[in-house]
């Protein structure tokens, strides 16, 4: 199992930016992929970017490609989400997750961390 604490969330003004963090901890030489998600009030949770364990191969959802950045540090198993250019529809609580081998779904989520962007 791999224990996941997202951090970074806040209030924020429409055209700002946020760093979500996301602290891994426990099996991680079993991780794949590492993901984030949101769900927003009323609304499915629904993906919002990936990236594999070794930082290869970032992929994004259209509705954030070219404002969000996911990336990750190796020394601290810690991925992060860097968001700018925020907008109301940005607002959501945030997700990490994380894929572990011989899975072919993220099986490990964190608790979650709120994100309003305000007009």
């Amino acid at each position: 199992q791999v224990q996941l604490v997202e951090s970074g969330g806040g209030l924020v003004q429409a055209g700002g930016s946020l760093r979500l963090s996301c602290a891994a901890s426990g099996r991680t030489l079993s991780t794949t992929v590492m993901g984030w998600f949101r769900q927003a009030p009323g609304k499915e949770r629904e993906f919002v970017a990936r990236i594999r364990w070794n930082g290869e191969r970032p992929y994004y959802a259209d509705s954030v490609k070219g404002r969000f950045t996911i990336s990750r540090d190796n020394a601290k198993n810690t991925v992060y989400l860097q968001m700018n250019r925020l907008n109301s529809e940005d607002t959501a609580v945030y997700y990490c997750a994380a894929m572990t081998y011989g899975s072919d779904s993220y099986d490990s989520w964190g608790q979650g961390t709120q994100v309003t962007v305000s007009a």
